[in-house]
């Protein structure tokens, strides 16, 4: 019985290969800020990655449905949807528990927007709210005031953020608390942000402080998280 020879030559390359198809830009960018928004549990600024990741999944999603023959990469777009969407349901509760637990019984919390000045009452640099809060035990973050000093620091200055000390300025006067740690308590110089508790000093007269314009609010810490 002899074989029927198959000459390769006959093949039609237009029916035994498909189209040609793009993997859709959004699938691929999507699983990657998913990935990248996991650092949300720490920063929760990164957690809008993650909506932008369900948002250019389902986008991806949509647009290969509708042009099948044109793009590809539907998983790759349904694992940029999951992976974003934990992630932000992960960094939400995570940062929601962790808000409502920070406080320590007996303090009040507080917050530099509470400290700024009001529009209402320009004669006052201080906001009348801070001027309440003098000699309250209170519960504050920020972040610690690079001055050159990196571990076992125990009077420092708190600041509101890093971004103008950082780049050559000093921050706002309203945007210091000039902090001691009460014993044993210290502090390592980290880029992260820090709660402090502890009994608020406020003055309407500026304490100078070495290297700075002066500080309205003292802090003397005895709760550090």
């Amino acid at each position: 019985m002899s074989v029927p020879e198959i000459d390769v030559f006959d093949a039609d390359p237009e029916t035994d290969i498909g189209p040609y198809r793009t993997i859709s830009k959004a699938a691929v960018l999507s699983p990657i800020l998913g990935i990248l928004s996991l650092g949300g549990l720490l920063f929760p600024t990164l957690l809008t990655l993650a909506l932008a990741g369900v948002l250019l999944g389902i986008y991806a999603s949509r647009q290969i449905r509708r042009y099948p023959d044109e793009y590809a990469g539907r998983l790759s777009a349904m694992v940029g949807v999951v992976v974003s969407m934990l992630a932000f349901v992960a960094g939400v509760v995570a940062h929601s528990v962790a808000y409502a637990t920070e406080v320590p019984s007996g303090y009040v919390r507080t917050s530099f927007d509470d400290l700024q000045p009001s529009p209402e009452k320009p004669e006052l640099p201080i906001s009348a709210q801070a001027v309440a809060l003098n000699g309250k035990r209170v519960f504050v973050k920020g972040y610690v005031y690079p001055d050159g000093q990196q571990s076992a620091i125990k009077h420092f200055v708190l600041v509101r953020d890093l971004g103008t000390c950082c780049f050559g300025g000093q921050p706002k006067l309203t945007h210091m608390i000039e902090v001691t740690l009460e014993d044993p308590l210290r502090i390592e110089y980290a880029i992260r942000k820090r709660g402090l508790g502890g009994i608020l000093k406020v003055d309407t007269q500026l304490k100078p402080v070495s290297g700075l314009g002066g500080v309205y609010f003292q802090l003397s810490a005895d709760y550090l998280r």
